[in-house]
């Protein structure tokens, strides 16, 4: 089990791991692939002091390189899991599994819109995790929203493991049911089905964790980074403007700080 999980490897999530091992915790990093985020393709920053005409590539991968020295562990895959329990959080990510006593959210802005009926009806046949859930639906009719890199090889995993698979990469999707998945709805065209595998790039953190709260569509935090839930901070562009390298690395720095003082008082 390691002491923090942070979810993301742009500004905030690197200057939080960087500050949770400089003060003795041990840190687990889950990104999507670095050169996926806007940071890595921005051309050049000329405001981030001292750094003038760093490119973003530059940038992320000097940062990375920093916490990797300083002994941060960096995971590759997409969280689509987030489990807290009574006194650690389970992170799902691809295939595989991790457990840390805290959680740092820095995944920048996750620029994600639901489909109709998709909250309403999650967990009860709507997920976005064919390994953790994909056992649910052997023999059943599943329908996989292909909307992510890996999509088809999460698909093709669902119908490995017996689940009877339709695929669409349609973005005009309806979901529905009385208590549970019933049908989706393609462009127009409704068919039955009891599940459906919503596979994105991303995953937003209020679904990723149910009763996380939103202001204005960013993580609600207070002053240190704490969230409504005990254990889970967030920094960064996700917590609100302005979108700036800057300001995630003090965010970071913030939430890493108040994740090492919750830790110190659990003991």
């Amino acid at each position: 089990m390691y002491d923090i999980a942070v979810i993301g490897t742009g500004p905030a999530g690197i200057s939080a791991a960087i500050t949770a091992l400089v003060r003795g915790k041990s840190v687990a990093v889950v990104s999507n692939p670095a050169s996926e985020s806007g940071l890595y393709k921005a051309e050049r920053i000329d405001n981030y002091p001292g750094m003038p005409g760093v490119t973003g590539a530059e940038l992320s991968e000097a940062l990375i390189s920093h916490a990797r020295s300083l002994g941060a562990e960096i995971f590759t895959g997409k969280v689509q899991t987030i489990l807290p329990n009574d006194d650690s959080i389970f992170v799902g990510y691809g295939m595989e599994m991790i457990e840390a006593r805290a959680l740092i959210f820095a995944p920048g802005v996750v620029r994600t819109s639901s489909f109709p009926g998709e909250r309403e009806l999650l967990g009860r046949g709507v997920s976005y995790c064919a390994t953790c859930d994909g056992m649910l639906y052997r023999g059943k009719e599943v329908c996989a929203i292909c909307l992510a890199a890996d999509a088809a090889e999460e698909a093709e995993y669902l119908s490995s493991i017996g689940c009877n698979v339709f695929t669409t990469d349609s973005k005009k999707i309806a979901i529905g049911g009385e208590n549970r998945v019933e049908w989706i709805e393609i462009e127009g065209q409704r068919r039955s089905c009891d599940g459906v595998f919503v596979l994105r790039d991303s995953v937003a953190p209020d679904v990723l964790v149910p009763g996380l709260e939103l202001e204005n569509n960013h993580i609600r935090t207070g002053a240190s980074g704490e969230t409504n839930i005990p254990g889970i901070f967030a920094a960064g562009d996700c917590t609100g403007t302005p979108y700036q390298v800057a300001k995630a690395v003090g965010e970071g720095q913030l939430a890493a700080f108040a994740a090492v003082k919750y830790l110190d008082a659990q003991k």
